[in-house]
């Protein structure tokens, strides 16, 4: 069973940090690249992030470039979002999603949501003012 578990959300103030982990089962991690998306109330769901694990390469929404980082470890099969600088504007549920990569490094758009295979649950990120 494919299983991805966003969890590390909570409440915090503006200018705060939290870090999200995404834990993957399921399938064959090396294989997929991770995203990360949210969705703020009566928005539509938006990336944020992206992972490459055929090379590396990352991908950030233009709204969190230089205040989020992506990363993983894969012996863990886990991919981690660590934001800073928290906006108000941060707020919404955070999911992880995973999009498969038939050419290591090679992905069509991987800030497309509608290009990912496989959904968790998200985790509820608020920024307070």
């Amino acid at each position: 069973e494919v299983q991805l578990q966003a969890s590390g959300g909570g409440l915090v103030q503006a200018g705060g940090s939290l870090r999200l982990s995404c834990a993957a089962s399921g399938f064959a991690f090396d294989d997929y690249a991770i995203g990360w998306f949210r969705q703020a109330p009566g928005k539509e769901r938006e990336a944020v992030s992206c992972l490459s694990n055929g090379d590396g390469t990352t991908y950030y929404a233009d709204s969190v470039k230089g205040r989020f980082t992506i990363s993983k470890d894969n012996a863990k099969n886990m991919v981690y979002l660590q934001m800073n600088s928290l906006k108000p504007e941060d707020t919404a549920v955070y999911y992880c999603a995973a999009i498969r990569e038939l050419v290591p490094g090679r992905l069509g758009d991987p800030l497309n949501k509608y290009e990912y295979d496989y959904w968790g649950r998200g985790t509820k990120v608020t920024v307070s003012s």
